[in-house]
């Protein structure tokens, strides 16, 4: 069994598996009394029923140096909850047997890894049917998580963006008593969707789960511009009124709402720049894509009976800005958010935005209990550009971990520096072992022994095989000499590309004792310390710090475009001070009801940035036409935002029966955004135009 094979490969090289002290404490055997005991002892066993396991072990190692030996091994990561039957890691109680799995591709190999997944629950549920009364089998790992999670995000999507389609469909039909406008409207998104796809195939390959997961929120936004030509056609404007009143605010809005995407391109992110690109390239190409075949397909001609006020109809043409207490309310809100503004959360932990199935919750449970896991793992890479100078960093690393162990610094660690040591530590122990086993020594142990055991029947040539060992020379071992071992694989700990060889060593804490242990290695030369979610939260960190910068480079494009646009500081102003209001309104509501932005929901901050934009921009256009035709023309432009902000509510909000916590996250932050910036478009901006523009011209 791998049992005996380890021994004997520590048997046949013990000057490297024995320490210091244990010379120490062998020394203290090598006498008559304790020769006498321990070969009564060895009598004993070897006529008790397990003598002829022990036989083998007993003649040739009578002392039991192989099995002092081996418990250097234990640094290894031998858990005292577990031991080796047959090869098999298994409790003590021998009731769970634990087997590890090496996927072949990584966790972003998602439609690899579904196979792979499945095939391993079809195996489970053989045995679980078959043997139903006896084992039980389950698994546990990352990639099953992957797995569930894409899987899920695929459901979500598909049964959400299925039921937003289904309820727009239907509030289109309604309101513009047609059943042919929603299929008109659809038109120009499938069409900027497809742009988008093709775009983005030069440059990738494959689209990534965030840009699906958006997908119902991104078909919100490009029917904003279908929705806006509609409307004004409804209201009886001819198709050149019509484009006079919407081309120039559609196109300042896909451009501004565009590259408020594009800026995604400056984060290091594969995803997140798919989700600029695809973004981007959509909103500007179904934008385009409207003004030309909206006006084609929908003409006022084709409706002759006056058009029908509804709700909608109704709540364009109520003045919000002359309600004292909504316009109150906002600018006390307003205030308040000032304050509530830099307490907004990040959730830098992503295990709460991960979906993990109840099953897999469960096993990974049992898993902890039986395992009793520590609070937290980090590890430990020594490194070098030869093996030999990673070993001795190794090494030295190994002997320090075992002092914070004594000194309960730590709880464990796994390392292979018990199995691999560097050529100067090897010489070293060969030293140590020398000059304990002198030949006055060897002469000494000998006689004991043999003297000893004729009192029990043992022959003289008994314990030949040990005398002839404490004779040989020994050679220090090279990594692939610790092969013979096969339960123990060093490629586990040790990795070499390009000259560049490091040692990894897996280190055990409570969450008390994690910034102490991180600090004392903070400054170490030779040793890195790999803190998996701490680097997760760092990443995620600066993550969000990029953004705040892009934003603030975002609004500074926005405000540059409007300039170009309008050619006057005073329109300008009348549409970013809204823009402004909403962001600074909308993170303010988050923070004071303690909701966390997250790598996920921070994405959908673009939109809810973008859609502000279009907002303001249809508004200022919308007073801007009024006064100056004198023509009661703002309630049609606010009918399209209303239709827009419904759906965009419908889109993103029907992520709320998302299973997928990130999914719901993204549609709480989007809700919050999204009727902020209606709310403050139709309340607080007509305001600030009078204010700027008190004269009638």
């Amino acid at each position: 069994s791998s049992v005996f094979e380890s021994l004997d490969f520590v048997y046949e090289n013990l000057p490297f598996f024995l320490t210091e002290a244990d010379y120490k404490n062998l020394n203290q055997k090598i006498n008559n009394d304790s020769i006498a005991k321990i070969t009564k002892a060895n009598y004993e066993t070897l006529i008790s029923p397990s003598g002829f396991i022990a036989k083998q072990t007993l003649v040739k190692d009578p002392l039991g140096l192989s099995l002092i030996g081996i418990n250097q091994l234990k640094a290894l990561g031998f858990n005292e909850n577990f031991k080796i039957v047959n090869g098999f890691l298994v409790n003590q109680k021998e009731t769970d047997v634990l087997l590890f799995i090496t996927p072949k591709y990584s966790g972003s190999e998602t439609k690899k890894n579904t196979a792979f997944s499945e095939g391993l629950y079809q195996i489970q549920e053989r045995l679980n049917t078959k043997y139903a009364s006896k084992i039980k089998g389950s698994y546990f790992g990352g990639t099953l998580i992957a797995v569930a999670n894409a899987s899920q995000i695929k459901t979500d999507v598909l049964l959400t963006v299925t039921i937003a389609l289904i309820s727009l469909l239907l509030v289109f039909v309604i309101f513009y008593r047609s059943v042919l406008v929603p299929f008109i409207l659809l038109i120009p998104t499938l069409f900027g969707a497809l742009i988008a796809l093709v775009i983005l195939s030069f440059f990738r390959t494959t689209i990534s789960a965030i840009s699906l997961g958006i997908g119902s929120v991104l078909l919100a936004i490009t029917l904003d511009y279908s929705l806006h030509i509609l409307t004004h056609l409804r209201a009886k404007h001819s198709v050149k009124d019509t484009l006079e009143q919407v081309t120039k605010p559609i196109l300042m809005s896909s451009v501004t709402t565009a590259l408020a995407f594009f800026c995604l391109l400056f984060i290091n992110s594969d995803a997140l720049q798919d989700l600029g690109v695809f973004a981007g390239c959509s909103v500007l190409g179904s934008s385009i894509f409207a003004l030309v075949i909206i006006p084609l397909c929908y003409k006022p001609g084709h409706v002759s009976k006056p058009v029908k006020q509804t709700f909608i109809d109704t709540l364009a043409n109520y003045n919000g800005h002359k309600n004292k207490w909504l316009v109150g309310g906002l600018i006390i809100m307003a205030v308040i958010s000032v304050f509530f503004y830099s307490e907004i959360r990040f959730n830098k932990d992503l295990s709460t935005l991960n979906f993990v199935p109840e099953a897999l919750q469960q096993t990974e449970k049992d898993l902890n209990k039986l395992t009793q896991n520590s609070d937290k793992t980090v590890y430990l890479v020594s490194f070098g550009n030869t093996l030999e100078t990673a070993l001795k960093k190794n090494d030295a690393l190994f002997l320090e971990l075992e002092s914070l162990k004594k000194a309960k610094n730590l709880e464990s660690f796994t390392s292979v520096a018990a199995l691999a040591k560097s050529k100067e530590t090897q010489e070293k122990l060969l030293k140590y072992w020398s000059n304990f086993f002198t030949e006055e020594k060897k002469i000494q142990l000998e006689n004991l022994l043999i003297s000893n055991g004729e009192t029990y029947g043992f022959k003289p040539e008994t314990h030949q095989e040990f005398y002839k060992l404490l004779k040989s020379s020994f050679q220090p071992l090279e990594v692939e000499d610790l092969d013979a071992i096969n339960s123990i694989s060093t490629e586990d700990f040790i990795s070499a590309k390009d000259n560049f060889h490091t040692i990894t060593t897996v280190v055990n804490l409570k969450n008390s004792q994690l910034k102490t242990f991180k600090t004392r290695f903070a400054n170490s030369k030779d040793i890195v310390v790999i803190d998996r979610q701490a680097i997760n939260e760092d990443v995620l960190g600066q993550l969000k710090e990029t953004f705040n910068q892009l934003m603030l480079y975002c609004f500074a494009a926005v405000v540059l475009v409007l300039f170009l646009f309008y050619r006057k500081i005073k329109l300008v102003l009348v549409t970013v001070i809204p823009i402004a209001l909403t962001w600074l309104i909308t993170i303010g509501v988050l923070a004071i009801f303690n909701i966390s932005f997250n790598v996920f929901n921070i994405i959908i901050s673009t939109f809810i940035f973008g859609l502000g934009v279009d907002y303001s921009i249809f508004i200022t256009n919308g007073l801007v036409k009024e006064k100056t035709l004198r023509k009661h023309l703002l309630p049609t432009y606010k009918t399209s935002v209303i239709l827009s902000v419904i759906t965009t509510l419908l889109g993103v909000g029907i992520l709320f029966i998302a299973k997928h916590p990130a999914l719901k996250s993204l549609a709480l932050v989007s809700v919050v955004g999204i009727s902020t910036a209606m709310l403050v478009s139709f309340t607080l901006q007509p305001l600030i135009f009078k204010l700027l523009y008190r004269t009638r011209k």
